[in-house]
């Protein structure tokens, strides 16, 4: 889902910094975490790119071009695929490289650079590791950043050029120059400095990551709904592919159908309020309402999710629903004592983490947290201000606000997912289309089906 550059001049250990980033984000609830680099060194393109540097008798121009073509094949061959899955990308230099080293040291200019590399993916987060230039020569001359045998060396790896270098990183990332669209919409973390032990690297790492997921911003190269809703495939074909036990009734009905009960939207949120208790829930130290972040994405799971512990619900949760693994313990801990899950019996030998599942009592809650999840931001702010209003009138207003005949176009496209996510997991009622518009979509809130 995000793609995450480390940059610096040579020397300055970004190559350990990457280590240490994917060795962190192990902790968090991505599909995968995946390494890599630019130039690339088994592609065609990224040879001629390595080749440009190595000689030094190629133009600024040159060097940029081989560089970005590398970019943008590697952009959308393996980077993006990898995003749109949900998985987080950690690539050793990026486009900020380029940017500095032909567009500032090259003297290219950025426009043109990015121009260049318009095509490519545009970093959500750069992770500026910095280093003395000095310091840096003499890890490369020892050969301490170097495998062992290589006879790497390209001609910048100078004291002079690599301060030329730095003073690049420090222009751009510290926004002193401007950086041209569109990637002056990376976030930039730095300077790290790494001229101490990697105990104190390492810190500084995580802290800069943490701070970074926990606000959970918008990527910048693919859709948030789109990389939920692939996620959400691989749950819901678990889900259909569900074995029923040996002599169990035999059902004509899908898994996936029927999960409203008979009851509509609306009444399932009502439902939902009338069995969460704001006080017990505070006291417990777990969301006041059952319509937060956390308590949809944790129960939104478990309604797709077979008896599960926390540590696998809570990589099941993904990126965009992510929750802390304390808070997901929590919760969970929560909701037993509260009877929306309950406990099962590990079949698995040894096995000590505890198993649970969702209540088939509140399966209609879970899945539709899943099903409107685009809108939830929207559900809950019109609760606030409407604390005693019936839910049926919610859906209407959100898309009906004020005067405007339409709603605004963020609105719109989170209507659009609703229905995507629906036709993952059906209408929840059986034999019951899943709503093709607005109009539609608000019947299906507010009644219940026809008996």
């Amino acid at each position: 889902m995000y793609l995450i550059a480390v940059e610096g001049g040579d020397g300055s250990g970004k190559g350990e910094a990457v280590r240490l980033l994917a060795a962190i984000a192990q902790r968090y609830a991505f599909p995968a975490v995946h390494v890599t680099h630019e130039p690339r060194r088994h592609s065609e393109l990224g040879k001629l790119a390595l080749k440009a540097v190595s000689k030094g008798d190629y133009t600024p121009l040159e060097e940029a071009g081989l560089f970005a073509a590398d970019r943008v094949d590697h952009s959308h061959t393996w980077i993006k695929p990898r995003l749109l899955k949900g998985e987080l990308v950690i690539s050793d230099r990026n486009i900020h490289s380029s940017l500095v080293y032909q567009g500032i040291v090259g003297d290219l200019g950025l426009e043109q650079v990015a121009g260049m590399n318009a095509a490519a993916m545009v970093p959500d987060l750069v992770v500026w590791i910095d280093c003395d230039p000095a310091k840096a020569m003499k890890r490369i001359n020892s050969g301490t950043l170097r495998m062992s045998g290589s006879n790497k060396q390209e001609y910048f790896e100078t004291t002079e050029i690599q301060t030329k270098v730095r003073a690049g990183f420090k222009a751009i990332l510290s926004d002193e120059i401007e950086t041209p669209e569109p990637f002056n919409r990376t976030e930039v973390v730095g300077p790290i400095l790494n001229e101490g032990g990697l105990d104190e690297l390492e810190k500084n790492l995580s802290l800069a990551l943490r701070t970074f997921f926990n606000r959970k911003p918008e990527p910048q190269n693919v859709e948030l709904d789109k990389v939920d809703r692939h996620l959400l495939k691989s749950l819901t074909s678990g889900v259909q592919t569900q074995q029923r036990l040996p002599g169990a009734p035999i059902q004509h009905i899908s898994l996936l159908e029927n999960w409203l009960s008979g009851k509509s939207p609306a009444m399932w949120m009502s439902l939902a309020e009338e069995n969460w208790d704001e006080k017990r829930a505070k006291g417990a130290d777990v969301p006041g309402r059952p319509i937060s972040h956390a308590s949809w994405a944790i129960l939104g799971t478990l309604s797709l999710t077979d008896t599960t512990d926390v540590p696998t619900l809570h990589g099941q949760l993904g990126p965009v629903r992510s929750v802390t693994k304390r808070h997901t313990q929590r919760i969970i801990k929560w909701l037993e004592k509260e009877r929306w899950v309950h406990r099962q019996q590990s079949h698995v030998p040894f096995a000590e983490a505890q198993m649970f599942k969702l209540r088939n009592s509140r399966l209609g809650y879970g899945r539709l947290c899943l099903a409107m999840w685009p809108l939830r931001t929207a559900l809950a702010s019109w609760r606030r201000s409407n604390p005693n209003r019936d839910w049926a009138d919610a859906l209407k207003e959100i898309l009906r606000d004020g005067d405007e005949k339409r709603p605004p176009p963020s609105t719109r496209r989170a209507v659009t997912a609703v229905m995507a996510r629906l036709n993952l997991i059906s209408s929840g009622h059986t034999e019951c289309p899943v709503p093709k518009n607005e109009e539609e979509l608000m019947i299906w809130w507010s009644m219940e089906p026809p008996k």
